[in-house]
């Protein structure tokens, strides 16, 4: 039992695959696209968007109240875990007027969605290459077992790299890739969902205070 998984590790078949799927994934999406992939890896399995979803609408109360004692330039003094929370808080406090901010978060809001459709996008273009970079595995070990029928000794490890290059690119597409553009497009649908909720809460409570935002010092004009 331990020679077969000694043999599934072989590192041609794992490379071919590996390597040709990145590669096409990555002449998809870029270089760029690439990097923020695999960062992406961090933050899958831990990832909580429901805890941050309810810290967010736990915080908003506190908005609202330090909004209506202080004005809205105090609210950047309140400490928030999520980075797009915080940045939207001090985007908030120094706006000049609501009108700002509402563009502001709506731009920020849709360039997080397509930083997410890209990373999303290149785990799929990984699970779509991986089968068909198994298959040309599967052809060049063909050729060379054809290529080798006169000796019996060359004719298995063609053999074996004809078949683990099939059994890669199933398992990279279907048990690997796949699962994780799944599970971050999962996430990413989560995670939008409860930060455009943030964004209308936070314009309806600016819109409340009135536009222009007012800050400590500054005399409302009659």
């Amino acid at each position: 039992m331990s020679d077969i998984f000694v043999h599934l590790l072989t590192p041609a078949p794992l490379l071919i695959v590996l390597v040709g799927a990145f590669a096409i994934a990555t002449a998809q999406a870029g270089f760029a696209t690439f990097g923020r992939a695999l960062a992406a890896l961090a933050p899958l399995m831990r990832a909580r968007p429901d805890d941050d979803r309810d810290a967010a609408r736990a915080l908003l109360f506190r908005v609202e109240a330090i909004a209506d004692l202080h004005g809205l330039a105090r609210t950047d003094r309140l400490r928030a875990r999520h980075p797009f929370v915080a940045q939207a808080l001090n985007t908030l406090a120094n706006a000049a007027d609501v009108e700002h901010f509402s563009l502001w978060i709506g731009q920020a809001i849709a360039d997080r969605r397509t930083r997410h459709q890209r990373v999303i996008a290149f785990w799929n273009a990984c699970a779509d290459a991986a089968p068909a970079m198994g298959m040309a595995g599967t052809i060049v070990g063909l050729i060379g077992m054809f290529a080798a029928m006169r000796d019996p000794a060359a004719i298995g490890p063609a053999m074996a790299l004809a078949l683990l290059t099939t059994l890669h690119g199933m398992i990279l597409a279907n048990m690997i890739a796949g699962p994780i553009a799944n599970r971050l497009a999962g996430l990413s649908e989560r995670e939008l969902a409860w930060q455009a909720a943030l964004a209308d809460r936070m314009i309806a409570i600016a819109r409340k205070e009135n536009a222009p935002i007012r800050r400590p010092g500054m005399r409302e004009v009659a």
